[in-house]
C-alpha cells in the first residue's frame, strides 16, 4: 500500500462525514496516474504554489497602490492570510485541509494589476466582461504551463470559481474559503488603513467593536471561533446571525470609509487610464504581446480575451514599465 493510499484511508476514518475525501474526487479534465505519496488535493496545492501566476501576486495591489512601506498587504500576503484562516477552520471542523488550502491559494490567481481598479477597467473594456474569479479559473485551466493549464481537480476549480460573495461552492471546504476571504481582507485592510493613518480603531462604530472586538486580533478570534462553533458536524457552512450581520455591516463601513476613500484610492483613475492605454495598444498591435500570448490568436482565441489574459497577468510594476515603453518619450541619443 502506498503512502497516498494510507493517507486516503486516514481521511476516510477520521475526517467529518461532510468532508470532501481525496479518494472521492470527481477527477481532472485530463486523467493522470496517481502520485504514490500525495493525495489529489495536496498535489493541486503544490501545483498552485509553484506556478508563475502565484509568484506574481507578490507585486500586485491589495488595497494600497504601490505603498511606501514594507508592511502593507499585497495580493500574495492576502492570499496567505486567507489560506491560514481557512485551514484553521477546516482543521477544527475535521474537513479536508489540503482541499481548503488549494482553493485558498488559487482563489486570486486571475487578479489584475492595481487590484479591483484594474478589474473594473478590464470589465469595462472587454465586451465579454472581466471578473477575477473567472480569470482565476482560466489561469489554472488554460494559461499556466504554456497553455496546458494545471489540470486541477474539479473540486478545486469549483471552489476558486465560487469564492465570490454570490458564489455557491459545492464543497464545505470551498464554502470555508468563501468566508475566510472576507474575514481576512476586512481585518487586514483595517490594519493597513490604521497603519496608513486613514482610519483609527475608534472610527469603527462601537456596535461592531462590541460584537466583534476592539482590535484586529480580537475580531479574527471572534469570527474564526464563530465559524467553528456554528459548523461542527453540519452539512453547510454559515455564521451565526449576530456575528454574520456585524461582519457584513463592518464590510459596508469599509467600503464607505476605505475602499472609496480618496486618500487610499486617489491614484486609481491613473491606474485605470494606464490599463486602458495598454488594452488599446495591444488590440492594435497584438504582436507586441509575448509570443506565448500572441500565439494564442493563431489557435483561434478571441483577441480581446487574449489581451485581457496578458494584461491581467501583469504585476503593477510591469504594467507601468510597458506603459512607459509605449507612451513616454525617451531621451534622444546618438
Amino acid at each position: 500500500m502506498t503512502i497516498r493510499e494510507n493517507t486516503e484511508q486516514w481521511e476516510n476514518r477520521y475526517l467529518s462525514p461532510h468532508a470532501a475525501l481525496s479518494a472521492g474526487t470527481k477527477g481532472r479534465e485530463r486523467p493522470e496516474p496517481p502520485c504514490d505519496i500525495r493525495p489529489v488535493y495536496q498535489r493541486d496545492r503544490d501545483r498552485i504554489l509553484h506556478c508563475k501566476s502565484f509568484r506574481r501576486l507578490k507585486h500586485k495591489t491589495q488595497v494600497f497602490l504601490t505603498p511606501r512601506g514594507d508592511h502593507y498587504r499585497t495580493r500574495l500576503t492576502h492570499t496567505l492570510e486567507v489560506s491560514q484562516t481557512a485551514r484553521t477552520i477546516a482543521k477544527a471542523l475535521r474537513l479536508n485541509e489540503d482541499l481548503t488550502e488549494a482553493i485558498a491559494l488559487g482563489h486570486d490567481l486571475g487578479h489584475t494589476p492595481f487590484g479591483h481598479a484594474g478589474e473594473r477597467a478590464l470589465n469595462r473594456l472587454c465586451s465579454r466582461g472581466f471578473a477575477h474569479y473567472r480569470q482565476s479559473v482560466r489561469v489554472v485551466e488554460r494559461l499556466e504551463k504554456q497553455g496546458r493549464g494545471l489540470n486541477l481537480t474539479w473540486e478545486v476549480r469549483d471552489g476558486i470559481r465560487n469564492h465570490r460573495t454570490s458564489g455557491h461552492p459545492s464543497t464545505l471546504e470551498g464554502q470555508i474559503v468563501r468566508f475566510a476571504d472576507k474575514i481576512a481582507y476586512i481585518n487586514h485592510d483595517i490594519d493597513d488603513a490604521i497603519r496608513a493613518g486613514i482610519l483609527e480603531e475608534s472610527d469603527i462604530p462601537s456596535e461592531y467593536r462590541r460584537i466583534l472586538g476592539g482590535s484586529t486580533r480580537e475580531r479574527l478570534n471572534t469570527l474564526i471561533h464563530d465559524m467553528v462553533n456554528q459548523n461542527i458536524d453540519r452539512p453547510e457552512i454559515q455564521m451565526s446571525e449576530e456575528i454574520g450581520q456585524a461582519m457584513q455591516d463592518l464590510r459596508k463601513f469599509m467600503f464607505e470609509n476605505l475602499y472609496t476613500n480618496p486618500a487610499a484610492k486617489g491614484e486609481e483613475t491613473k491606474a485605470q487610464e494606464l490599463l486602458e492605454a495598454l488594452f488599446s495598444h495591444y488590440m492594435d498591435h497584438p504582436e507586441a504581446m509575448s509570443e506565448e500570448f500572441s500565439g494564442m490568436l493563431s489557435q483561434g482565441e478571441e483577441k480581446e480575451i487574449v489581451v485581457c489574459d496578458y494584461i491581467s497577468g501583469m504585476t503593477d510594476q510591469y504594467a507601468i514599465y510597458k506603459f512607459n515603453e509605449y507612451f513616454i518619450p525617451k531621451a534622444w541619443s546618438i
